[in-house]
């Protein structure tokens, strides 16, 4: 099998696990993983991730705990009735509660281009959440490569203090994504859209096929 094959085989295979098979799993690996995440493109090579790998389980305990309160008061906003509310965060939590590992994706501006206006500012703040994006593109296809199952989370996002708190992390930290990490699991089998659907010739309108 050819390089190439090799490549598009891992990328075509490599799915997002939500119902992990919880198991040991040697921190090698993971930082295996990371050190793949690390060779990622990114904006101006500042290299603006950093990352939390939380293998103790009273912290992974706490942080996904301090996380769902969050959800649950955002949900009472919202105006849903506490059963659906339970039913949603309660689900969410069992599911991330199986992760043998968790591994918290952040960005930090302290390296980034710094800009007198708003506008240029914002772009170089999207500019590092896409280098992290890239980055664990990698992290997840090497996981998978491992054979490692994951699932990408965003739940940090909506929870940025709690996760703060609980990890120690400095102000000018962000968390931006969880990654949970079990030895195996079932996933679903996506569907994709075709090219002709997502992607143009030349100018928009032009379907590629």
């Amino acid at each position: 099998m050819s390089r190439l094959d090799t490549l598009l085989e891992i990328i075509r295979e490599r799915r997002s696990v939500k119902w992990l098979e919880p198991g040991p799993i040697p921190l090698d690996k993971i930082k295996t993983a990371l050190e793949a995440a690390i060779w990622a493109p990114n904006a101006h090579n500042r290299q603006p991730w950093r990352f939390v790998v939380v293998v103790d389980e009273s912290v992974r305990r706490k942080l996904l705990y301090r996380m769902a309160e969050r959800w649950r008061e955002d949900l009472r906003r919202d105006g849903l009735d506490e059963e659906t509310i339970e039913n949603v965060v309660g689900g969410g939590l069992k599911r991330s509660m199986r992760a043998s590992i968790l591994i918290i994706a952040c960005i930090t501006m302290r390296d980034m281009d710094k800009y007198p206006d708003g506008r240029r500012q914002g772009y170089e703040h999207i500019m590092a959440t896409q280098s992290l994006a890239a980055a664990l593109q990698n992290m997840l296809l090497t996981l998978h490569a491992l054979g490692l199952a994951a699932c990408w989370r965003c739940s940090p996002l909506f929870a940025q203090e709690e996760v703060r708190e609980v990890l120690g992390l400095p102000d000018d930290v962000e968390p931006q994504a969880m990654i949970e990490v079990g030895v195996g699991g079932v996933a679903r089998n996506p569907s994709r859209k075709p090219l002709s659907e997502v992607a143009y010739l030349d100018r928009w309108g032009e379907p590629l096929r």
